[in-house]
């Protein structure tokens, strides 16, 4: 027998992006009219089936469940995995794991595969790359064919299914309200471009905190990253070129190159800047000084996720029960915020 043809090995025959080939399957008009005749046409030729959530194994069990994260070198995602596991296993569930590596064309591929009978439903956090776009066209597919979907973190307003996420902004005021707190007034916030949800939303709980407290915005206090990954040498060029009492980052990441650069410039932390980040993962813990940060509670928004597609899945729950679940973060004080009390004599 052979192999099933895939939108992959179409997209990789015809050098367009698994994104097209899905769009001209479906008739799109977003694909022009000779493009969407050659890959129906190729399609056609070799008998492709598009999975179409194999509707007839829709009534079957697989008692397995899929994740699909961005990525999972930061302890975030590593803590969501756990609370997820932890809840399908107590529930008789496996749970299969896929990584997107931020990849549109990757999150669509795993969709596909996910979709085809192999998992009763899926648990989502979107790519950077699928915000940038804003294409939703795969989610919406999966969903309207029968599939549950839980969206965690990183989610999309568009798309009605149950969702999972922290009050992003409350939990950036917070964290920039402590430095405030602390007698800090020109705060440098360290963040994502725009079209990075949860970045946006911590840049408006920055912006809150300074409103709230009447502390004059300085736009040239504000980096937005856009490549994360090589952020390093930009955080550097830019703290070196300002002067800050305070420093508020939307990850660890980027918290410690604001560390390091500030070190570098002959600063101390905290006895000269304060430090506060994002996210409560094992860097923040172990580096020196150790940061203080909002902790997300991955363990808890994965475990909720995996509860409420559970309960899609086993129909405990109508259609019309979709819902917005928030996991409350906290803030947790270490060195980076702790300045040290001069001896008396």
């Amino acid at each position: 027998m052979k192999p099933k043809l895939t939108l992959k090995q179409i997209a990789r025959e015809l050098d367009v992006s698994v994104s097209t080939v899905s769009k001209a399957l479906r008739d799109s008009p977003e694909i022009s009219d000779e493009t969407r005749q050659k890959i129906q046409a190729f399609a056609k030729l070799y008998n492709y089936k598009p999975n179409n959530i194999a509707l007839s194994l829709k009534n079957r069990r697989t008692r397995t469940i899929g994740l699909v994260l961005p990525e999972i070198v930061h302890d975030f995602f590593a803590t969501v995995i756990t609370g997820v596991e932890e809840v399908a296993n107590k529930r008789g569930y496996n749970v299969l794991i896929c990584l997107s590596n931020n990849s549109f064309d990757r999150e669509v591929m795993n969709l596909e595969m996910l979709a085809n009978g192999s998992t009763d439903g899926f648990i989502l956090s979107v790519a950077k790359e699928t915000q940038q776009k804003g294409d939703y066209h795969h989610l919406q597919e999966v969903i309207s064919q029968g599939m549950p979907v839980v969206m965690v973190d990183r989610v999309v307003n568009e798309i009605i299914c149950d969702k999972v996420i922290i009050d992003d902004s409350d939990g950036a005021r917070d964290a920039v309200q402590h430095l405030i707190d602390n007698g800090c007034r020109r705060i440098a916030i360290i963040t994502t471009v725009d079209y990075i949800s949860v970045g946006k939303l911590r840049t408006e709980g920055y912006l809150r905190a300074l409103r709230g407290n009447d502390v004059e915005l300085d736009e040239d206090l504000i980096l937005k990253i856009e490549d994360v990954d090589n952020s390093h040498e930009a955080i550097s060029q830019f703290l070196g070129a300002r002067e800050i009492d305070g420093v508020f980052a939307v990850n660890e990441q980027f918290a410690t190159s604001a560390v390091k650069a500030l070190l570098n410039k002959g600063l101390s932390v905290p006895e000269d800047v304060l430090v506060f980040s994002f996210s409560d993962g094992e860097l923040s813990r172990r580096f020196i000084p150790s940061l203080s940060t909002v902790n997300q509670h991955g363990a808890d928004m994965g475990a909720k996720a995996a509860e409420l597609l559970i309960d899609r899945i086993e129909k405990t729950v109508t259609d019309e029960e979709y819902q917005t679940a928030i996991v409350k973060t906290s803030l947790v004080e270490r060195e980076s915020t702790q300045k040290r009390k001069k001896a008396t004599v």
